[in-house]
This record gives C-alpha cells, sequence and structure tokens, in this order.
C-alpha cells in the first residue's frame, strides 16, 4: 500500500458493470485472499461500502488515517473515500455494498443520516449490527419472495445502527449550519433539476458562493455540487428506463436534453453503461431488484 501508488477508481472492486442487486454481499475472505490480504488504495465513486470484521483483524486506511481493526468492528466506507486495507491472513467477516441509488431509497432525509454516513470511520460493532450484517446475507444468497424488499429494509437498519454508532462517538459531528445548507440545497435539487439550474443558481438562491456550495456538498456525501445535481438527474432517468416504456429519446427531452446522443453519453459516464443497456439488464435482473 504505497502512498506513490495511483489511486484506482473501482465501481466494485473493479468490477465495472452496474450493481445489478439491492446490495452486493461478500466475505472479506474470498476477495482478499486473491490479493495476498492486501488492497491497495482505491476509491468507489457510487458505491458505499460496510465491513464487519467477525474474527483477526489488521489495518484500514481511510483517506490518511490508518487505523487497527479487532475482531468485533466495522468500518463504514463512504462514496468516493479513498481506501486500503491489510488484513491478518484468515481474517473473517462480511462486506455489504450498497449503490448510491439504493442509499438514497433507504434513507429518511429528514434525519439527516446521509451527511453522517458520510464520514469514513472505524467502529465497535455491536451484536445488534453483527445480528443484521447476518441476516442481510443469508437473505441475500436466496431467492425466496419479497427478497427484494426484505433486503432493502434490512439494509436500512444496517445504515441506522452505523449512523447511531458514528454519531455516539462524536465522529459524525459537523457544522450545524452547513448540514442545513446543504438539506436546502438537496430540496431546491427535488424543485429545479429538470430545469436545469446551474450550480451558481442554487448558491445564489442558498445565499452562499459556488464554491462553498461545493465545500458544503463533499463534507456531506463526498461529491462536488455538479455531482449531486447530475446524481438526481441520473436517478430520474433509470427511473424512467425502469418504470416507463417511454423511448429513450422521449426520456432525454423530458430531462431536459435537447441532444438525445448527449443524453446517452452522460448516462454512460455516470453508470458504466448505455441507457438501452441499462433498461435490458433491469429486464434481465427483474427477479432480484
Amino acid at each position: 500500500m504505497q502512498a506513490a501508488l495511483p489511486v484506482l477508481n473501482y465501481n466494485l472492486f473493479g468490477e465495472a458493470g452496474d450493481l445489478p442487486d439491492v446490495v452486493h454481499c461478500e466475505t472479506i475472505e474470498i476477495r482478499s485472499r486473491l490479493h495476498d490480504w492486501e488492497l491497495a488504495p482505491h476509491r468507489h465513486a457510487r458505491l458505499h461500502q460496510i465491513l464487519l470484521i467477525d474474527r483477526g483483524g489488521g489495518r484500514a486506511v481511510l483517506e490518511d488515517e490508518t487505523t487497527a481493526l479487532h475482531p468485533r468492528t466495522m468500518v463504514n466506507v463512504p462514496l468516493g473515500c479513498v481506501h486500503a486495507f491489510s488484513f491478518t491472513p484468515g481474517t473473517q467477516g462480511w462486506v455489504v455494498t450498497i449503490a448510491s441509488e439504493m442509499m438514497e431509497e433507504a434513507l429518511e432525509p429528514s434525519q439527516g443520516l446521509r451527511q453522517v454516513l458520510s464520514r469514513p470511520a472505524v467502529l465497535p460493532a455491536c451484536e445488534p449490527t453483527r445480528a443484521i450484517m447476518e441476516q442481510i446475507f443469508e437473505e441475500h444468497a436466496g431467492r425466496g419472495f419479497a427478497r427484494a424488499q426484505i433486503l432493502r429494509a434490512l439494509t436500512g437498519v444496517l445504515f441506522g445502527h452505523v449512523a447511531r454508532g458514528l454519531a455516539q462517538s462524536g465522529i459524525a459531528a459537523g457544522n450545524p449550519g452547513d448540514s442545513e445548507i446543504f438539506r436546502k440545497f438537496e430540496a431546491l435539487i427535488e424543485d429545479n433539476f429538470l430545469d436545469r439550474w446551474p450550480v451558481a443558481d442554487y448558491a445564489s438562491a442558498l445565499g452562499v458562493t459556488p464554491t462553498h456550495l461545493s465545500r458544503i456538498a463533499r463534507a456531506a456525501v463526498g461529491r462536488p455540487a455538479t455531482r449531486v445535481i447530475e446524481d438526481r438527474m441520473i436517478r430520474e432517468a433509470r427511473r424512467n428506463l425502469v418504470y416507463t416504456n417511454l423511448p429513450i429519446s422521449r426520456i432525454a427531452y423530458t430531462l431536459g436534453y435537447n441532444d438525445p446522443a448527449y443524453f446517452s453519453r452522460v448516462f454512460s459516464n455516470a453508470t458504466g453503461m448505455s441507457p438501452s443497456e441499462f433498461r435490458e439488464r433491469i429486464n434481465g435482473h427483474g427477479d432480484s431488484a
């Protein structure tokens, strides 16, 4: 884990495809063993990860801080956080990976959980958290009726336990004024994203500079203001692709894009696949989403 090495930007441990399921689950061992228990510095632009160390340990590097890992600890790795791991051989535990869209659906906006969960940290893992993690893995491995609904609910509970741990530890403490500005920013996006407001318009409405607004957004969710606005647009595009039969060109026009080809490029850059590929994948994974 050399600091001089380039920081790679992975979707899911280097896999190029979008997250096809509600969550992705795997053990620490199955991936770490392939890399001699060393995972070099990297980031996930659109994925949030929660790790729970059950046995063994090692060390975690989160941004520029190194922290020891012990049994019954959990690691919160928010979107965009540069992280690396060095596990003791034989370490056992779980990794749950959640796409940003799923995260937004699972969290209650009024409680400010996204801001809390945007803080990378190593925390003690309480027994209820461990039990929820086991339930998620068990449900994920099956194909029972209402699987997706149960996974969404369990993921929401997991987020709640992690956020509570962050708040109790004091790690989640931030500037209350900035948090309020970010909540107002999100509300403005909901009202105006289809009108294609630029960052400057949002900043003006909130009484701050565009630079300060991006700084607040990075502190809250690990992404600049432009990305927060784009993410909302992409989420709306995904919903239209999943829940309507509208042609892709009509979806582009509905979202304010005058050029459907440009819309397709924006969507591809954000998700790793074209709108048509995304629609085909969703249709092919209808039982697991």
